[in-house]
Formats: C-alpha cells, sequence, structure tokens
C-alpha cells in the first residue's frame, strides 16, 4: 500500500491527466475523487495546486476537442455511438439538446457537473457547427470550473481528507475490494435496469421495412415525428404525411394524435 502512495505522490500529474481523460472520453470512471485528492494534495504541499487544476482542464480539453471533431466531421452518426457507451442513453442525450436548445454554448460551462452531458455536449457541438474558436473557449471555462471546484474543495478540506487516507490505509485491501464491489454492483444493476428497458421497448417497435410495407398498401398510419428540434436541425429528413411534433409541444399539441388508428411514434 506505501509503495502505491508513492507511485501517486510520484506520478500524480499523469495519473490525474489519464483519469480525467478517460471519464471525459466517456468512460464509467468518475474523476471526481482524484480532483478532490489533488486538492488535498496541493493543502499539504505535495502537489502544486494550480498545475493539478492546468493538468485536468488540458485533458478535458483534448478529449472534448475529440468529441467535438468526431461531431462535426460524422454528424448524427456520433449519438447512435453515444447511445451504445451509455448506461442512460435517452436521458444524457436528450437533457444536453434541451440545454443546448436553451442556452447556446453558454451550456458548456455546466455541462460537465452533470452526468453523461460533459461526453454527449462537445459533439453535439461539432454536429450544430458551433464555432471552433467559441466552442474552446467556453469549453476551457466549464473545464477550469469543474476541476477548480473539487480540486478547491479538496484544498480548503485537505486535513479531514487526509485523517480519510490515513484510515483507508489501514484498512488496506479490504476498503479496496468493498469499493469495487459497490462499483460493480453499480453497474450490473444499471445493465440490468437498460436490458429490460430494451426488452420492454422491443415488444411495442416497428421495423422501418414493416412501416413501409404497411403505408405501401394504403393501410391507415398515423406517423409522428418526435425528434428534438436539435435532431431535426442536424438531419431534416422526415416521414410523407409524418405529424412533426416536439416533445416540448407534446403536452399542448396531442390532441393532434388521432385516436382511432394505430399510431407510430419516431424518434431519435
Amino acid at each position: 500500500m506505501d509503495d502505491a502512495v508513492h507511485f501517486l505522490l510520484r506520478h500524480g500529474y499523469i495519473v490525474l491527466f489519464i483519469w480525467v481523460f478517460a471519464e471525459q472520453i466517456g468512460l464509467p470512471l468518475p474523476a471526481a475523487p482524484f480532483l478532490f485528492a489533488a486538492g488535498a494534495l496541493g493543502g499539504s504541499g505535495r502537489l502544486n495546486l494550480g498545475l493539478a487544476i492546468g493538468v485536468a482542464v488540458l485533458a478535458s480539453l483534448l478529449s472534448d476537442v475529440t468529441w467535438y471533431e468526431i461531431g462535426r466531421r460524422r454528424g448524427s452518426q456520433v449519438l447512435q455511438l453515444l447511445c451504445r457507451i451509455s448506461f442512460e442513453p435517452d436521458s444524457c442525450v436528450r437533457r444536453t439538446e434541451e440545454v443546448f436548445a436553451r442556452h447556446g454554448a453558454r451550456s458548456l460551462l455546466v455541462a460537465k457537473f452533470v452526468p453523461g452531458l460533459s461526453t454527449a455536449a462537445p459533439p453535439l457541438a461539432g454536429i450544430f457547427r458551433m464555432r471552433l474558436r467559441r466552442f474552446l473557449l467556453f469549453d476551457s471555462l466549464g473545464a477550469l470550473v469543474w476541476a477548480g471546484a473539487f480540486a478547491g474543495l479538496g484544498y480548503l478540506f485537505s486535513d479531514q481528507l487526509e485523517q480519510l487516507a490515513a484510515y483507508a490505509l489501514r484498512m488496506g485491501a479490504s476498503l479496496a475490494g468493498v469499493l469495487a464491489g459497490c462499483l460493480a454492483v453499480y453497474i450490473l444493476w444499471k445493465y440490468a435496469q437498460r436490458h429490460r428497458f430494451l426488452r420492454q421497448l422491443r415488444i411495442a417497435r416497428i421495423a422501418p421495412e414493416e412501416l413501409k410495407r404497411r403505408l405501401d398498401d394504403g393501410e391507415d398510419v398515423m406517423i409522428v415525428d418526435l425528434r428534438h428540434s436539435l435532431d431535426f436541425e442536424a438531419e431534416p429528413h422526415f416521414i410523407p404525411g409524418a405529424l412533426r411534433l416536439p416533445p416540448e409541444e407534446l403536452e399542448r399539441r396531442h390532441h393532434e394524435i388521432p385516436r382511432d388508428r394505430d399510431v407510430v411514434l419516431y424518434c431519435t
């Protein structure tokens, strides 16, 4: 255990960079504890607080620029990739779209404080052709506020965190096993929850080919296009005859959906 502590002290900036980059690129590895720890080590004089924050901002910025370029080059396909790697794909993408629609580039200032948004916001900025200079400005400020907030808290409570770390060292492998077990249970629970949702979704799903066949046969089917306005702007194609009804207008316009025939909902 002492070897691990010495390793972290000797390579703290490298470990912090790798961990922050991994979280921001989309891996389920929370960076906040490492930022807390960096702040606490800064409070005890074993790390330079300003340099630690700078390293975290740089790692975050490199990851976000990568996602920005992927979004700019690949368009809406990148959202399909996020749906595959996220435990809560619909909620994280939907919340990001709503924040973007409401606040634009300013949403980058707060996106990192909301799980899922920190990964989904940069590619959306690229998809909707935000200027790179504007993206870098707001994204850098957001990363600075995020890293500074967590590292600053660690700095302020460095004495208490040092006592907690000493207690953790005394517990040794037992504590590591408990934490690893909790993380594994959480991941399995989210995985099972998502698959249960997908099974329910498949029951009420219709394939595009089946829908086209029914339309070609002249069946009276109502199609409701529920895509978010940002999704529609990114890919402005629609099914002929479909009712365009963004989710934010559903409560006000729900009466436009007929109750006397089959309704097919089309979303992202």
